[in-house]
């Protein structure tokens, strides 16, 4: 990432209905940098600024928690970055309607780019860049329960949904609101070292360390695209995961040919039957080692698998830490 004689400006992008924890993030965590560079380096060259604007001309814009935010800047020149911050919505579709409503801003975002600057969003503003067309063919993430919903309206976009933040040269993309701070913090490293961004993640608590969203996914909470054929293959595998289930038989009760349930499944999801199937007995298993007091080789056989080896690699490949460290970090305690 270039800077001018050591300066980084972040640009962040003002929505109505912003997430007014994503501005304050970006603005405060780079001014704790700041602050931090200079008491290391009295004369340090290193000028991390933070700018908030708006497309339409507006002075304010009114936030989700209803607080009017004001004294908005025009979009400047001389930005090295803009961030898309995320807005609160009741749902994957009124998220969908409302940003392609935003049409001044996804004209402002294209015009950005040609300029060279670097773009990022994070959360749902991930889905106003999908819809800009700046993310077609390229890899993102976005927050993890947006995942089939944007597959499904997004298909150009290289999903990463599990990653916290992906980097694809000059688009930085991150998952859940709070994953906007390993993304600041990875703006931080490259304008002011890797040092600085640790200090700064010392000084917030922040765990630079998660690299993931996938310990904190809840199936139940996914926002899925409304679909039959869907609907009805999610009842079968459902009621027969502690069972052993083949595609073949999965097909058979949907009334549909194997080829036609993989098409389905890749379009839909993003991944084939057999995996989504392996990812409801990880979600299970999640549910009982929140809970329940199940040994987990009960859990395992409640998950439809014989063998708890193979299962424990299945887990910890999905989730990222192993199911004694699940059940450690999110078991239900008694009050």
């Amino acid at each position: 990432m270039s800077t001018v004689e050591g300066r980084f400006r972040l640009g962040v992008l003002a929505l109505d209905g912003v997430m007014l924890s994503n501005i304050a993030a970006a603005s405060d965590t780079l001014r704790v940098a700041q602050t931090l560079a200079t008491i290391r380096s009295p004369n340090t060259a290193l000028r991390l600024e933070t700018v908030v604007f708006g497309a339409r001309g507006q002075e304010s814009i009114r936030t989700s928690s209803g607080l009017t935010l004001g004294g908005l800047s025009a979009p400047p020149d001389d930005l090295d970055m803009v961030l898309v911050p995320g807005i609160l919505h009741s749902s994957a579709h009124d998220l969908v309607e409302r940003i392609r409503a935003m049409q001044p801003e996804i004209a402002l975002l294209r015009e950005l780019q040609l300029r060279g600057v670097r773009i990022s969003a994070t959360c749902s503003g991930t889905l106003l860049l999908a819809e800009s067309g700046l993310l077609d063919g390229r890899r993102a993430t976005c927050s993890w329960w947006l995942a089939a919903s944007f597959r499904d309206h997004y298909p150009a976009v290289r999903l990463e949904a599990d990653a916290m933040v992906v980097d694809d040269g000059d688009i930085l993309t991150a998952g859940g609101a709070s994953s906007v701070q390993p993304l600041l913090l990875k703006l931080i490293g490259r304008a002011g070292g890797d040092e600085l961004a640790q200090q700064t993640a010392r000084m917030l608590l922040i765990d630079a360390k998660r690299q993931s969203q996938a310990p904190y996914v809840s199936e139940a909470m996914i926002q899925k695209p409304r679909n039959s054929l869907s609907e009805k293959a999610e009842k079968f595998l459902m009621h027969q995961l502690h069972e052993e289930i083949s595609v073949s038989q999965l097909a058979e009760y949907c009334g549909t040919s194997e080829r036609s349930l993989l098409r389905h499944f890749r379009s839909h999801l993003g991944v084939t039957p057999q995996a989504h199937i392996q990812h409801l007995r990880v979600e299970r298993a999640k549910a009982l080692l929140e809970s329940t007091h199940l040994s987990f080789d009960e859990i395992v056989e409640r998950c439809g698998y014989s063998d708890s080896a193979s299962f424990r690699k299945l887990f910890k490949r999905a989730t990222a830490i192993t199911p004694g460290d699940y059940r450690q970090r999110y078991a239900l305690r008694p009050h």
